[in-house]
């Protein structure tokens, strides 16, 4: 119907910016005395809270060393998508860039449009004290947002600096239900990512030579 296909895979590199922004969390783990006896990575994994709470709570060997999701883990999810009119560019403007298989030509590309992200990012632990050894190494970083620049699309060499706010923060707890079922406390957090979306990459001749009547 438009025309010529195209992506640029600028929707999965937004979902993946949000899992690096959580793929290096470590808490670690003291003795009685306060002596640190392990350094634990927060493993990050692309899931819904409601498949991976499941796995967390409904593990049939409760008593077992290793559980079926280990504790702590991070897990994220894409929301829905919305147009933001208060960051609209100029329709008819472009960007352009030399046509590296052709010299008399120019790659060109419109204006983007503007769309908010939503994405949720979800913290299970098994106790209130790991929760919050995770929780406090990432809030100071948002003031509401953090603002990071993407490579969206290298060969029209356009980086744009994107950023994430952090809406709210929700807590959960099941610590309330049957004896047997495993705890776990959630932390919910919901992101709003405020991205760009490209058209195509065109291409056109290169003007040398402009001839002007006057009367």
């Amino acid at each position: 119907m438009f025309g010529t296909p195209f992506y640029f895979n600028l929707i999965r590199k937004y979902v993946i910016l949000v899992g690096t922004l959580f793929n290096n969390i470590r808490i670690t783990k003291n003795d009685k005395n306060g002596t640190q006896i392990s350094l634990i990575k927060v493993p990050v994994t692309y899931a819904p809270k409601d498949k991976m709470l499941a796995r967390v709570i409904q593990d049939p060997g409760i008593d077992r060393q290793t559980a079926i999701a280990p504790l702590p883990l991070i897990s994220f999810e894409m929301g829905k998508m919305e147009y933001d009119g208060s960051r609209k560019l100029p329709t008819i403007n472009k960007v352009v860039v030399k046509d590296s298989s052709s010299p008399s030509k120019l790659k060109y590309q419109y204006n983007p449009v503007p769309y908010n992200i939503n994405l949720q990012v979800y913290i299970y632990a098994k106790n209130a004290e790991d929760g919050t050894k995770i929780i406090e190494q990432i809030l100071p970083f948002f003031t509401p947002d953090w603002t990071t620049t993407v490579s969206l699309i290298p060969e029209m060499e356009i980086k744009m600096d994107i950023p994430i706010v952090l809406n709210n923060i929700n807590y959960d707890d099941n610590y309330d239900e049957a004896y047997t079922k495993r705890r776990a406390i959630v932390w919910s957090l919901d992101f709003t990512l405020k991205g760009y979306l490209y058209g195509p990459v065109k291409s056109g001749g290169i003007i040398k030579f402009i001839e002007t009547n006057y009367f």
